[in-house]
């Protein structure tokens, strides 16, 4: 390709689906509203069949958006990442300390008056990226492998780490700074059994995919061949899931629009907050334009399908919480959109140069 060819704008990097990510995401909120408005009892029977207290079509529709996006990680190239301590150390802070502090003081300042949602809030940001992530960094040029890398450690450590960071969160440091709490009840084996099952399987089963599809047939095959194939199903997990839970939610929004607008509020602060200063941090470190992209990306965005199920799992598919969980996509996807654009004009800021845009299609 020679260097006078146009490259495509963002837009035309995208998939027919996730180009228009936003507006199934806005259908699917309808779809559901409308669902729950026309359906009497609707609510009562997908709440009828239940795993881990979650409604099964829901718990279904969580693992189908969970799986394709950790059978695309690559599991064996751990060590590339690790042994960059500039990438490695900024992003284990920035994701398991800065993220959840700066949530749960946005949290706090945005919804006093509303525990539910604040709740909800604090659990999004102890919910890190393992998701739709990788499509903004490749977007932006960022470096593909560790942003795959970061994810993979992300959903490990989550495992790991999530029900004791959600119990201190919750619990614990709020009766440190004299905040008043609102009888929360939440054990680190209900918070635990949620993250084991809705990101403990799909990761198991991602990793398992890759290894054993790519020894039957290479890396090549795989990566060109099953992962187009099965990458789209975690948008219509997504949708589906949204679907659901619109429909369980519906009076609530339809009667409390404004909550829903307080709800976002601090998302859209808690998202320009972590990556510009994610960014500056890369830069500042000595990170390539590349690097220091995936480390705002990865350090901006959040598991909404993990803080969703936790949400339900924890307090029910009606709660505030899960509401909050709920709003967090809507926001997401059009400001890392946008924040797409503003990395790319960033990439003057770097010495190093940046690399050529990805060609190859990307799905959710």
């Amino acid at each position: 390709m020679s260097a006078a060819t146009p490259q495509p704008g963002v837009a035309g990097r995208l998939s027919f689906l996730d180009r228009y990510l936003a507006v199934w995401i806005l259908a699917a909120m309808v779809v559901g509203l409308g669902l729950g408005r026309l359906v009497p009892g609707l609510g009562d029977v997908l709440a009828d069949v239940t795993v881990t207290g979650v409604s099964l079509p829901i718990a279904l529709g969580l693992l189908v958006m969970m799986y394709p996006v950790l059978a695309k990680v690559r599991y064996d190239r751990l060590d590339t990442v690790t042994r960059d301590r500039r990438l490695l150390l900024p992003s284990l802070l920035l994701n398991w300390v800065v993220g959840p502090v700066i949530m749960f003081a946005l949290a706090w300042l945005f919804l006093p008056d509303l525990p539910e949602y604040r709740t909800g809030l604090i659990i999004v940001g102890l919910a890190r990226c393992i998701a739709m992530v990788i499509i903004w960094n490749d977007l932006a040029c960022g470096d593909r492998e560790a942003a795959a890398v970061l994810v993979a450690l992300n959903s490990v450590f989550q495992v790991i780490a999530f029900s004791a960071l959600g119990w201190f969160y919750l619990s614990v440091l709020p009766g440190w700074l004299g905040l008043q709490q609102a009888g929360l009840d939440v054990s680190v084996w209900q918070i635990a059994r949620s993250v084991l099952i809705f990101l403990g399987i799909p990761l198991a089963a991602g990793y398992l995919t890759r290894r054993f599809g790519e020894r039957a047939k290479g890396r090549d095959w795989y990566e060109a061949e099953l992962l187009p194939r099965v990458g789209p199903f975690a948008l219509y997990g997504l949708l589906f899931t949204i679907v659901v839970l619109f429909a369980l939610q519906g009076g609530a929004i339809a009667s409390q629009p404004l909550d829903v607008v307080r709800i976002a509020l601090p998302l859209l602060v808690y998202f320009a907050v972590m990556w510009v200063g994610s960014m500056a941090l890369g830069r500042a470190v000595g990170l390539s334009y590349s690097r220091a992209t995936t480390l705002a990306f990865t350090a901006a965005g959040n598991n909404f399908e993990l803080a969703i199920a936790v949400a339900i799992a924890t307090f029910g598919a009606s709660s505030g919480q899960a509401l909050a969980g709920v709003v967090g996509p809507l926001i997401e996807v059009p400001v890392l959109i946008g924040l797409v654009y503003v990395a790319l004009w960033a990439r003057r800021f770097f010495t190093s140069p940046a690399p050529a845009p990805q060609e190859d299609t990307v799905h959710v």
